[in-house]
């Protein structure tokens, strides 16, 4: 199937020739820097993509056993479009040959088995967002999603049922509604290198005390960059979340924040303060299956607080209630919370300027 997909490359105002690279959009950290920043081997190849992830998303394979499908044209809809790629039911792996914006007019729903890989050029989804709708083993990887106009409109929503999630890499900003939710049992979900402003309510996992099936959901969030958002990075009801590595500052009610049931384990992360001083939050609510209402339990090791950040945590009981993330997985690339690690998740999250890696399957095919 290869490359039977999509028109010939059309050209478009925001378009770049294929596998070139648009310029970064900012400044590079120094070589030193760099070296920290402990990733560069999941852009060995094309592929090697989908079994770098860590962390409760870690079996997420995308589209590895598929075809590559090229998106050739910004379209909302139509052949060689983004919409086109994603509603297909068979296993894909789809690579753009043009950079721009695409303008949504409705969700964008992404069926099971897909790797979107926004490397080597540089999409812009705007107006709405996507849905990973009772899926499995979907990759998302590079994007920018910016923008989404409407009620209940998301940057990414993940709901009901699905698993198997990897978001790797995107910048999300100025949506109506939400940067991610995750809710209705949606499970082993990893989002990673994430870069999140301009927003108020940024990440929702478990969206109603009512919906106790949500008890299953494990959720890692790791080295994302949390930039001057409002609140919610992110706001936990039932699921166990290990958060690691991430970086938030300048929020503007709260940093996490723990309700009905949740465990959240925050590790090695930097939290610093702007104006509001309150890290973690705790919010009682009553699961329909209780006669009492409850909170969440928040477990802070080896984390970071500048600028007068106040953790605020309640320690009652928290090691009997609390998941520990080796119970699950075996390693995690955690590292202490240093201004090295500072200075690369300023800079090194979200959208990057890399190229696309060669497909060494299309190599080995032909």
């Amino acid at each position: 199937m290869g490359n039977s997909h999509g028109h010939s490359h059309r050209k478009h105002r925001n378009s770049v020739p294929p596998n070139t690279v648009p310029p970064p959009p900012f400044p590079i950290p120094n070589s030193s820097n760099m070296l920290s920043l402990p990733y560069a081997h999941v852009d060995s190849t094309l592929r090697a993509l989908a079994a770098q992830a860590e962390g409760f998303g870690r079996f997420a394979i995308g589209g590895l056993h598929g075809p590559l499908y090229h998106v050739t044209s910004l379209a909302d809809d139509g052949p060689g479009s983004l919409r086109d790629a994603c509603r297909r039911k068979e296993p894909l792996w789809i690579v753009f040959e043009v950079s721009g914006t695409v303008h949504l007019s409705s969700y964008l729903s992404v069926s099971s088995y897909k790797t979107i890989d926004g490397r080597g050029q540089m999409i812009k989804l705007t107006g709405k967002g996507l849905r990973l709708k009772e899926c499995e083993h979907v990759i998302i990887c590079n994007l920018v999603l910016e923008g989404g106009r409407g009620p209940d409109v998301d940057a990414i929503q993940i709901k009901p049922n699905s698993k198997h999630i990897w978001i790797d890499r995107c910048t999300l900003s100025d949506f109506d509604d939400g940067l991610i939710d995750i809710t209705r049992q949606s499970s082993d979900i990893t989002i990673s290198r994430c870069h999140f402003s301009q927003h108020d309510k940024t990440m929702l996992i478990g969206a109603d005390s009512s919906h106790v099936g949500d008890r299953c959901m494990r959720i890692t969030i790791h080295h994302c960059f949390f930039n001057g958002t409002r609140q919610r990075h992110p706001r936990v009801r039932f699921a166990k979340v290990h958060l690691y590595n991430n970086y938030t500052r300048n929020w503007g009610i709260y940093a996490v924040c723990a309700s009905v049931e949740s465990q959240i384990f925050s590790q090695h992360n930097i939290y610093e303060a702007g104006q509001k001083k309150l890290v973690f939050k705790y919010l009682t609510e009553k699961a329909t299956d209780k006669e009492v209402g409850a909170t969440g339990y928040i477990r802070s090791e080896g984390d970071l607080f500048l600028n007068g950040a106040q953790p605020g945590l309640m320690t009652h009981d928290v090691e009997c209630h609390m998941f520990h993330p080796q119970e699950h997985y075996p390693s995690s690339t955690v590292e202490p919370p240093s201004d090295d690690l500072k200075q690369v998740l300023q800079h090194c999250t979200g959208w990057q300027s890399v190229a696309r890696p060669a497909d060494q399957c299309a190599q080995n095919r032909s």
